[in-house]
């Protein structure tokens, strides 16, 4: 099996990820899974596609990440490793599907309006 990549995308973060066959391995901009993200539960959410379809050893991943926050960029991750699942085999698309990792989460943070302190926040309005 040749290397198949893919990119995901969650509010600010870019996930690029090349899966190949392998151990297990998961590398993060060069670095362990468990090194890069500590917490267990953004550890889970990157392996979630993996596990759903029991495939989490039989490949190697190799992930260059920026931007965004740590929850962002797991669920990146997350979105990039079904997409390459799927280009390895269209089978798992109805599996991934179900599960929602083949959806792009689209909500972004809302630009500050000006004259206002916040994106809908108002400042306190005085009478007098």
């Amino acid at each position: 099996m040749e290397v198949v990549n893919a990119i995901g995308r969650r509010k600010a973060a870019v996930a690029r990820i090349y899966l190949s066959e392998g151990k297990g391995q998961i590398t993060i901009n060069k670095r362990d899974l468990k090194e890069f993200f500590p917490s267990p539960i953004l550890q889970y959410i990157v392996t979630q596609p993996l596990n759903t379809l029991g495939v989490a050893e039989n490949y190697d991943i190799k992930v260059n990440i920026y931007g965004g926050g740590v929850k962002g960029q797991a669920e990146a991750i997350r979105l990039a490793v079904a997409r390459a699942l799927v280009k390895v085999n269209e089978e798992n698309k109805p599996a991934l599907k179900a599960e929602g990792f083949m959806t792009r989460d689209a909500r972004v943070v809302e630009r500050k309006k000006p004259g206002q302190p916040k994106a809908r926040k108002k400042f306190q309005f005085s009478k007098r």
